[in-house]
């Protein structure tokens, strides 16, 4: 699977991150970084739950 987030619409709000924070992060800068962009079939739950959770709709899963 591939992670995608759509900055354009992203607000770094830290959903994601508190869901799945192996993933997902929000710096000290206020935005949001993808750290793992093919994480594990293993955390397809999480990425999952946090691309419904997001506010903005701004995270996608491609595979």
């Amino acid at each position: 699977m591939k992670v995608i987030v759509d900055f354009d619409r992203c607000e770094s709000n830290a959903v994601c991150m508190g869901i799945a924070p192996e993933v997902f992060e929000v710096r000290d800068d206020d935005y949001l970084y993808i750290l793992d962009e093919n994480p594990a079939e293993s955390l397809r739950p999480k990425v999952e739950e946090a691309a419904r959770s997001c506010p903005k709709a701004a995270i996608t899963i491609e595979g």
